[in-house]
């Protein structure tokens, strides 16, 4: 049974500029093994991974229904499985988490669907 939907569009040169403006932002978005991964990519993909992730864990927080701030970015984790699929590892949320992330030269949009199973 669904529980949530989350919906969202994000600004890749609002997030570039937020990394720019403080270097610490994407320690604050990214888990430990997402910044593993940040880290090996280049510049480009770098600001479309971080806003995508970004993207994601907003979308999940309105899946939650709480929003961004009853849970945290670094509560959130997305890591890519071997064919390329963003896969929600971490979660605080009792159910299954699935993602879909798409991007173009400027936005990345992301949803969020929260299941539970049916009792």
């Amino acid at each position: 049974m669904i529980f949530g939907i989350g919906v969202d569009i994000t600004d890749i040169a609002r997030i570039q500029a937020a990394q720019a403006k403080n270097s610490q932002f994407k320690t604050r978005v990214l888990t430990i093994a997402e910044l593993a991964i940040y880290d090996t990519l280049a510049p480009k993909r770098q600001a479309e991974y971080l806003t995508g992730r970004f993207s994601v864990k907003e979308a999940f927080g309105k899946a939650l229904g709480t929003g961004i701030g009853s849970v945290s970015f670094l509560d959130i984790e997305v890591l890519d499985d071997p064919l390329g699929k963003p896969v929600v590892t971490k979660n605080p949320f009792a159910g299954q988490a699935l993602v879909s992330i798409s991007h173009t030269d400027t936005l990345v949009m992301s949803e969020v669907v929260l299941e539970r199973g049916t009792d």
